[in-house]
């Protein structure tokens, strides 16, 4: 990625200088936040949380090449760097993380990572896996029926990709030719499961084609490459071409969750080789063969996001909780003032 002969290889793509370096920010941020997310837990301030480090190349480049306050998006529980890219902040995930009255996800009523956020056009997850799918696709429908030219844009894990959600959702899209786009975030394991154990076929990418549409794999540790790929499903959708399955090859560098442990599966030798494939240096060393960025920019861009997730975390540490009664708010009907 940073030989000569593909400098400033972004440009080609559409992406200015500026916002290749905010892509590398955005990116640097979503890990930091992990790691403290990780942190907080560990030290018994907040009761879970779920890890995306090593996605986060995939997450905001897709993020970069979709469309803010027009596209729909129904994010995986994983995918701190695409909503970030997608306007969220940085105060509203530690008020997730701390279940505070001000989370504007659930307002304290959803694990960490359950993200729903109407002005940013992210549209509330559930906990059951793959149930976004055939939400996805619903939106998609909708923006058919009503001739808008937004399209939907749907992640999940590889593991996902087993469910029958996953299927039907593709099945219909396909069917009715719907602006979708399938992100399968490919990480290597469903919790404990390797991939060679989940599926049969040699990619998540092949099983598009029995749904009639482009099945496509690329490198989830590579912007340009997922950049492109999701800015050409995006057109396709647009015109009427129907949706687009795109499978981001990527590794899951943490353990699925803070409740588990991952060296029952796999060992320390697997996870450091794939340490070493990380993206975040590789695009880190891109920006700086470009002369672009620089080893001191780096290293005031990591004591900025510093201080901003120490003033986000204090602050979402002493928000208030939701109070006991707003634990049936948006369940039951609400008219004329009292429950029906």
């Amino acid at each position: 990625m940073n030989s000569v002969g593909q400098l400033n290889k972004h440009e080609k793509l559409g992406l200015t200088d500026q916002h290749f370096i905010e892509m590398y920010s955005l990116m640097v941020l979503a890990r930091k936040y992990d790691e403290r997310a990780l942190l907080l837990q560990r030290a018994g301030k907040i009761n879970f949380h779920v890890s995306g480090i090593g996605h986060e190349i995939t997450q905001v480049a897709a993020a970069f090449a979709l469309e803010k306050q027009k596209d729909y998006f129904l994010p995986y529980y994983r995918d701190y760097g695409f909503v970030l890219a997608a306007g969220m902040t940085l105060k509203e995930l530690f008020l997730s993380l701390f279940a505070k009255a001000e989370d504007p996800n659930s307002g304290g009523r959803q694990m960490p990572g359950h993200f729903g956020h109407k002005k940013h056009h992210i549209v509330t997850g559930s906990s059951p896996v793959t149930t976004q799918v055939p939400h996805a696709v619903g939106f998609a429908l909708a923006a058919k029926m009503k001739k808008k030219d937004f399209v939907s844009y749907v992640s999940f894990g590889e593991g996902s990709s087993n469910q029958g959600d996953f299927h039907e959702g593709c099945n219909f899209a396909g069917v009715n030719k719907l602006p979708v786009i399938f992100m399968c975030e490919n990480n290597q394991y469903a919790i404990s499961i390797p991939f060679e154990k989940q599926v049969a076929c040699e990619s998540i990418a092949d099983r598009a084609l029995g749904y009639g549409f482009p099945g496509i794999k690329v490198d989830g540790n590579d912007p340009l490459e997922v950049y492109k790929v999701v800015k050409e499903a995006r057109e396709r959708a647009i015109k009427g071409e129907g949706p687009t399955l795109i499978e981001a090859v990527t590794y899951r560098l943490s353990p699925h969750s803070t409740s588990d442990n991952d060296m029952i599966y796999r060992t320390k030798e697997e996870v450091e080789a794939h340490r070493k494939a990380d993206g975040l240096p590789k695009f880190k060393q891109y920006l700086i063969d470009c002369g672009l960025w620089s080893e001191e920019q780096d290293q005031q861009l990591l004591e900025k996001i510093n201080e901003e997730i120490k003033e986000a975390t204090k602050y979402a540490e002493q928000a208030p909780y939701p109070k006991p009664e707003e634990a049936i708010t948006h369940v039951y009907a609400d008219e004329g003032g009292g429950l029906k």
